[in-house]
């Protein structure tokens, strides 16, 4: 229903989330550092979501968002809470408070293509044999990256270079990390969370058309994320 120019839609978004596990906020904002100079532009003013759970208690949220912004990322909302009082001092900070669920997963039976020796044995690809799991990270700094098996939801693959998925990609691939325009994305089958070539990125509803759950290459043209079939 809109009115005066103003219409509210329900939407489904993919948003990072941060683990904390430390109070010492200048601790987490020198790991955050640490997390950026992998992947610049894919966390360039990247909105995320703090998860507390591991934290024994309130910490200071209004200096925590602060530390974020610091960094140019987004602080949204916070999850990992059940507590009235941690989520009151998350509101009155300006953060809103995030419940996350699992999402059913699809199975669909992808056939293995063997990729070729010299892209294996090429000295700046880096190979990664077997699934990446949810929370596992892979980075193949100044190459590509090949991955021969699947990537699981709540995983994340990034290369400086291209990223080659010989399974399905149904977490997150960041090619190009820092810049590179000339980077691709390769995958058996498209499921991804988020997919993102020199800082341009497509998150899972707008992948949902013609190419979902079938192989693809994506590239960058004119500023554009481009999905071809392979």
């Amino acid at each position: 229903m809109a009115e005066h120019g103003i219409e509210l839609k329900g939407s489904s978004f993919t948003l990072s989330v941060v683990h904390i596990a430390d109070h010492d906020i200048t601790e987490v904002k020198r790991l955050l550092a640490e997390k950026i100079a992998v992947a610049p532009e894919f966390f360039r003013a990247a909105p995320l979501v703090i998860n507390i759970e591991k934290l024994q208690q309130t910490p200071d949220f209004i200096s925590l968002a602060s530390a974020f912004r610091d960094l140019n990322l987004v602080p949204v909302g916070i999850t990992g809470t059940k507590c009235d009082e941690t989520r009151a001092a998350a509101r009155a900070a300006g953060l809103a408070i995030v419940s996350t669920g699992k999402a059913a997963v699809t199975q669909v039976q992808v056939e293995s293509k063997a990729p070729p020796p010299e892209l294996l044995n090429s000295p700046t690809t880096k190979v990664h044999r077997g699934q990446v799991r949810s929370g596992q990270q892979v980075y193949a700094p100044n190459g590509s990256l090949v991955v021969l098996g699947a990537v699981s939801n709540g995983a994340e693959v990034i290369a400086d270079d291209s990223i080659h998925i010989y399974g399905a990609l149904r977490g997150r691939a960041v090619a190009g990390a820092k810049g590179n325009e000339s980077a691709r994305i390769y995958c058996q089958q498209l499921m991804a969370e988020l997919i993102s070539v020199a800082g341009h990125y497509q998150l899972s509803a707008g992948l949902q058309g013609e190419h979902w759950e079938h192989p693809v290459t994506i590239s960058l043209a004119d500023e554009q994320l481009t999905l071809d079939r392979l």
